[in-house]
């Protein structure tokens, strides 16, 4: 009897230790599948609210950073709901801008924003955004990376009005300067869209296009200046930003050249500037409209927050053209 008894607690123990474990992995099953249907559930009804934005701009001492900010702000003031919008600037450092965007991840911002100083260099903090499930939106300058859309001026028609402008101006004739700048996407595809404008004009020359005048004041002054020396005869210049244009107008200061007329892109404060000194030879912009950028990027961020994808993830933005003559009803940035 002490022998069956002790076999009989044996078999019982066994069949303990067998529903014990069953129960454990049924457990362990149900857990994961609840998991995946929430995950699922979640994805299928989203119903979060814009609430946090960050913005990394190249310097907010640039009033085109400036611009874009205040567009931001705006917009999400117009979305209501006390979204807090936190915009920095990274002097154009690379490293820099890779810190604060890592920074709005690990902040868990919603929505990031980013004007790149470097397409390709941003690539890997971006992916790593993405990857924490951020919306993550490139304004004004293109990315080598997978963004969830990009919004740009419309930088060929910027071209297209400029030298269109130059042309019409001209009445077809004469020759034609473009200051070209640093090689990137928005610079290469003014420069083309400028030369469609011409090529509808047989006696218009385009005597120079290669010359990199950096985007900047001094860039614009130096490459002018050589252009003034090595051409007796320009009839006009194309800048491709506003600041080369300003520095170009100083080279005809400068020269004591004022036969020509300059025509930039960007609609910056100091091309309104020198538009409206009647000595200089700054003459029409087209103007990018920095502010619209980002309310146009908080209004797709916001839409595909909430589960509505845009219909096309590249997005421009129109450019209008300012002349001396319509400069009085021009906002500015």
């Amino acid at each position: 009897m002490k022998r069956i008894s002790l076999i009989l607690g044996i078999l019982g123990f066994a069949v303990v230790g067998c529903t014990n474990g069953t129960q454990n992995g049924n457990t362990a099953t149900n857990t994961g599948t609840n998991t995946a249907t929430n995950a699922s559930l979640e994805s299928q009804v989203p119903n979060r609210k814009l609430q946090t934005i960050g913005v990394a701009l190249g310097d907010l001492g640039n009033p085109f950073y400036n611009a874009v900010q205040k567009g931001a702000e705006t917009e999400a003031k117009k979305i209501g709901g006390n979204i807090r919008v936190n915009a920095v600037s990274s002097a154009f450092d690379l490293n820099q801008q890779t810190n604060q965007i890592e920074n709005f991840t690990a902040a868990n911002t919603d929505l990031i924003i980013l004007s790149a100083v470097d397409k390709k260099g941003v690539k890997p903090v971006i992916d790593q955004a993405r990857l924490a499930g951020k919306v993550v939106i490139a304004v004004d300058s293109a990315v080598d990376a997978d963004v969830d859309a990009m919004i740009s001026s419309n930088n060929t028609q910027a071209g297209e009005v400029g030298c269109q402008y130059i042309a019409d101006r001209l009445k077809g004739q004469g020759n034609v300067v473009i200051l070209n700048g640093t090689p990137m996407d928005s610079i290469n595809q003014r420069v083309s869209g400028c030369e469609k404008s011409l090529s509808k004009y047989p006696n218009i020359k385009l005597i120079s296009k290669d010359q990199n005048a950096e985007g900047t004041r001094d860039g614009g002054l130096r490459v002018m200046s050589d252009l003034l020396t090595t051409f007796p005869k320009i009839d006009a210049v194309f800048a491709t930003n506003d600041q080369s244009g300003v520095g170009a107008d100083l080279a005809a200061r400068q020269a004591r050249r004022n036969e020509f007329f300059i025509v930039g892109v960007d609609g910056s404060p100091d091309a309104t500037k020198a538009m409206e000194d009647k000595d200089g030879v700054f003459a029409a912009t087209a103007a990018q409209n920095p502010a619209g950028m980002a309310q146009k990027a908080v209004q797709v961020g916001n839409d595909i927050i909430q589960g509505k994808k845009p219909e096309s993830s590249e997005i421009l933005i129109p450019v209008k053209l300012v002349t001396r003559e319509n400069l009085s009803s021009y906002k500015g940035w």
